[in-house]
């Protein structure tokens, strides 16, 4: 039906016939000579159309969103009219024809104006919010980003390969979407939380080296970087090692930033997860700026100033900032204690590096001369000091060090890391027994292997992991980890999370089965598409890289889901739903 995109129509086209079809974006009329803008997923062109030398539909009829197919001589646009701001912008097509494809309503929404429009309304219009430039843009880039992974992949020597979508529950650490069996009353499948199993199956398999974008899904709470369901690159490689899917994993998503910025990306830097805490308080830290924690144990070891008395001091440098207002010394404080610290200490430096602040009085000169020294304190900075249980101080200050400095996403380039070395477990349960950190199938760190006999109590949460994640900009865009392959050492970690021998062998029995055959060393990773796409089209919500998206509650305004199901199909189902109350 068209023999051009509007958007494509360029200046060596001048003098040429051209047929095109998309959406009117706006229309004026100028006493007579009508212009329209022609809008499809290209772009957009100018036409001009002289209602008297125009065939087929009458031009003063057509309205915003109406589809068109116009037939026109592509023109150089007269001097002083020219567009800059559109790639179209040198040209204009003097239409000959015009044909109304389907006719359309005023819109609901304006076309890609996203100021003063309710979010519900553009999710339940999300068809006429697809026509918009941002969108069409963000869902380009994402099909870039598929692309360059999928060749990085390959070229690296991985099978693709699709796994199951309906499987049996696991404890993946969030809820599963489950799916009543219409064969077997009363049981269910669930629908994946990741391919975990089966990629690692397919590696005892002897596949080697596999990957897959996959759609997972997961029953939690939705935020700006979480939907219940997402897609992620899933991989897996047989006798490897974490340097090994490290490797491959940069080399992915360094091509898939690559393809769309245009700019190569550097060596990824790694840190241990140690380092990360207790230099950004985070496990995820943002590396696009300073306001790095600075231990203080050794300045306040012996201090007699009773707040400072604690497992662990730590401040922040904030440089410019002395002149605070008490007022914004008083939120600082009141942040502190929101996130579980006791207070806030503040000192302002001032010149001479003399301290001021209401706790100098309760500091030795050697401690105020060590204070400035550590955090490297120049005359009007600000410095924020936290103390008490290292864990507490790290994860505050880290909360702080965002809230103070984090730019928005879109801004200071890509500033990728790796964090290793995480710890195996996260908590102990009331029971005393540990909690894993990842998935009960991540390997301990060799060095620590030993302690999961001997250790006991808060001791077991010593244990390192080979788990790593991949961050951006502060955003994990993924996790990965060595896997048990050893059905021992499997058995251990169950045992110590409280899973008996008859419980894994009911809840994981084909995976440990599989083990009895010579399963090979293996390691993987995943991380999510829809967070990379959203850090590369600069986007702080993942919701603006997905075609059709939930809301914040997990609701679909578009189709109505979730619905209830008429009762001839549950009780096919054997389900009997509780009244609501």
């Amino acid at each position: 039906m068209r023999t051009h995109r509007a958007g494509d129509v360029r200046p060596v086209q001048v003098g040429s016939s051209v047929e095109l079809c998309g959406w009117v974006a706006s229309r004026r009329d100028h006493g007579g000579v009508v212009f329209l803008d022609l809008r499809d997923t290209a772009g957009i062109v100018q036409v001009v159309v002289d209602p008297d030398a125009v065939a087929g539909a009458d031009v003063h009829g057509v309205r915003a969103e109406y589809c068109l197919r116009v037939t026109g001589t592509v023109r150089e646009r007269p001097e002083g009219t020219v567009n800059p701001d559109l790639a179209t912008g040198a040209v204009e097509v003097a239409a000959a024809t015009i044909e109304v494809l389907n006719p359309s309503e005023p819109p609901p929404i304006p076309i890609g104006d996203r100021v003063d429009a309710d979010e519900m309304l553009r999710l339940r219009h999300r068809y006429l919010d697809l026509r918009g430039e941002r969108l069409q843009r963000n869902l380009r880039l994402r099909a870039t980003v598929n692309s360059a992974i999928r060749t990085a992949m390959e070229a690296q020597g991985f099978v693709e390969v699709e796994t199951p979508m309906l499987v049996a529950s696991t404890p993946e650490g969030a809820r599963d979407f489950v799916v009543p069996s219409r064969l077997s009353p009363g049981e269910f499948y669930a629908l994946p939380q990741s391919p975990q199993l089966f990629k690692q199956l397919l590696m005892v398999g002897g596949l080697d080296r596999y990957y897959q974008i996959a759609r997972c899904l997961r029953d939690e709470d939705l935020r700006a970087d979480r939907q219940f369901e997402f897609m992620q690159l899933d991989a897996e490689m047989s006798f490897a090692d974490g340097d090994d899917v490290r490797a491959v994993i940069s080399d992915a998503v360094k091509a898939a930033a690559e393809r769309v910025t245009g700019e190569p990306v550097g060596e990824i830097p790694v840190l241990t997860y140690a380092e990360a805490m207790g230099r950004y308080g985070s496990d995820k830290p943002d590396l696009r700026f300073g306001l790095e924690l600075v231990d203080l144990n050794h300045v306040f070891g012996a201090t007699e100033f009773r707040a400072f008395q604690a497992d662990s001091v730590k401040g922040i440098r904030w440089p410019g900032q002395a002149e605070l207002g008490r007022g914004r010394l008083d939120a600082l404080i009141d942040r502190a204690k929101q996130l579980g610290a006791a207070g806030l200490v503040w000192v302002k430096v001032r010149d001479g590096a003399t301290l001021e602040s209401p706790t100098v009085k309760f500091m030795s000169e050697a401690e105020q001369v060590g204070l400035a020294d550590a955090t490297g304190a120049e005359a009007g900075d600000l410095l924020l000091i936290v103390a008490g249980a290292r864990r507490m101080v790290d994860a505050v200050l880290g909360t702080i060090r965002n809230d103070l400095g984090r730019p928005p996403v879109h801004e200071g380039g890509l500033h990728f890391c790796w964090v290793v070395d995480f710890p195996l477990f996260e908590d102990l349960a009331d029971d005393g027994s540990p909690i894993p950190a990842h998935h009960p199938f991540t390997a301990p760190h060799p060095d620590d292997v030993g302690l999961l006999d001997s250790a006991r109590g808060d001791e077991l949460l010593t244990v390192r992991s080979q788990a790593y994640d991949l961050v951006c900009n502060g955003w994990e865009l993924g996790s990965g980890s060595v896997r048990i392959h050893d059905g021992a050492l499997q058995s251990r970690i169950f045992e110590l999370i409280g899973i008996d021998a008859e419980t894994a062998q009911a809840r994981f029995g084909f995976l440990l089965d599989a083990f009895r055959y010579g399963a090979p060393p293996h390691a993987g990773f995943a991380f999510g598409i829809d967070r990379l796409v959203g850090i590369l089209a600069g986007e702080e919500n993942i919701r603006e890289v997905i075609a059709f998206p939930k809301t914040q509650s997990g609701a679909d305004p578009l189709t109505g889901a979730p619905t209830p199901v008429d009762d001839r199909h549950l009780r096919e189902l054997g389900i009997q739903v509780r009244p609501k109350k």
